[in-house]
């Protein structure tokens, strides 16, 4: 068993970056979800509203964090902070404290997404002097936060339980979907379908980091939106079919992957090609 994939979202419910090795951080890897989209009161903005999200790229450039969309000139936003504007913003109940990277930014994301029911888009990033923490009742005795995701620092997804998920869906002409529907972190390969939720930790096998999987992932509309296009192909799925996968019989809903922390390993190196060892929930 090994990392097929490593993957990290520097603004949130955009575009990812793949990478074949990073520096583990108890947040996640580094600059994941550390931007967000937020609305005229600091709201997050995803693409569960515009799904149109998918088609702004990201990438870094020379001290610079880079938004390109087909039909706009890019987007400069610097990686050094100067004096900046600070503002509240919400990812789900949690309030967290933001820079706002500028009136440029908005106006750039609402010119190319529009407005969402009538309110601009602003740019926000972490601010790093905070902490935000992870839900306490999931975790096993260890303290972890995150940025701006949803709830974990990483989400843990295995190449094999998609090839079974497409291999539902295939025959009523809805597949195959790619992982990056699912926007994991780390993906992967070797073991069998879904083997992941019966898993407490997997470790990379020669001991320089370890996670603890806390929670599997519940999924929500944007695994409905095709990523490169931002358009949703066939309402509903992969959810409806996930949900009659009952691949978490016990909880109601779609679930897909693990989210997860960092119990060691910060500042190792992570790679893909990693060989990795895996710890089952009841050992």
């Amino acid at each position: 068993m090994k990392i097929a994939s490593l993957h990290f979202y520097p603004v949130k419910s955009l575009a990812g970056i793949a990478v074949e090795q990073a520096v583990l951080g108890v947040r996640g890897l580094p600059y994941d979800r550390q931007w967000m989209v937020v609305d005229m009161v600091g709201r997050f903005v995803t693409q569960r509203q515009l799904p149109a999200m998918a088609r702004i790229s990201v990438r870094f450039e020379e001290g610079y964090l880079m938004l390109e969309h087909p039909e706009a000139e890019p987007l400069a936003i610097a990686l050094t902070r100067h004096e900046q504007p600070r503002l509240t913003a919400y990812v789900w109940e949690d309030a967290c404290q933001a820079f706002d990277e500028g009136d440029a930014a908005a106006t750039w994301l609402t010119q190319v997404l529009g407005d969402l029911r009538g309110s601009p888009l602003r740019l926000v990033r972490f601010d790093d002097a905070q902490q935000r923490p992870v839900e306490s009742r999931y975790l096993q005795g260890e303290t972890a936060h995150t940025a701006f995701a949803d709830g974990y620092p990483f989400l843990v997804a295995s190449a094999s339980s998609l090839a079974a998920l497409n291999q539902h869906l295939e025959p009523q002409g809805t597949g195959p979907l790619p992982m990056n529907r699912f926007r994991p972190n780390i993906v992967i390969e070797g073991a069998p379908a879904f083997a992941e939720d019966g898993w407490r930790e997997v470790a990379a096998k020669v001991g320089t980091y370890r996670f603890g999987l806390r929670k599997p992932c519940q999924r929500c509309k944007i695994t409905t939106v095709n990523q490169a296009t931002g358009t949703i192909d066939v309402p509903g799925e992969p959810l409806k079919t996930l949900m009659a996968m009952k691949t978490q019989p016990l909880r109601p809903g779609a679930y897909f992957g693990q989210n997860s922390t960092l119990l060691a390993g910060e500042g190792q190196l992570i790679a893909v090609g990693d060989e990795l060892v895996a710890m089952d929930a009841t050992a």
